[in-house]
């Protein structure tokens, strides 16, 4: 549901740039750092919103990527943990076997 909303606002917001962009589409001169041109207002402000997109997504993405990172590090050092606490317990199990056995040979001994 919550990703039918997103949907919905991304079209929304499509429209109404859209919408905005075809209202301006008097000429404009940008100034770029080389030199000037001109251009009709609405292919800069669509290229503005473009460009406004791509970089938002590009941050998203960017979050999500370190977000999943952190998460797989968390799993493999509690997975080590783990394992470390299993081997630990194993050894004081086998331990605690030996020592039972070795309680045992000493009682037929001395028999």
């Amino acid at each position: 549901m919550k990703t039918q909303w997103y949907l919905l606002a991304g079209v929304v917001f499509t429209i109404i740039v859209a919408i905005f962009a075809v209202l301006n589409v008097a000429p404009v001169e940008v100034n770029f750092l080389f030199g000037t041109a001109e251009w009709p207002l609405v292919l800069v402000i669509l290229f503005s919103t473009l460009m406004g997109i791509v970089i938002a997504g590009s941050i998203g993405i960017y979050q999500v990527i370190m977000v999943k990172r952190k998460l797989q590090h968390k799993q493999h050092s509690g997975d080590a943990t783990t394992r470390t606490a299993e081997v630990r317990g194993t050894e004081a199990e086998a331990g605690a076997v030996e020592r039972k056995n070795e309680t045992v040979g000493e009682r037929r001994r001395s028999r």
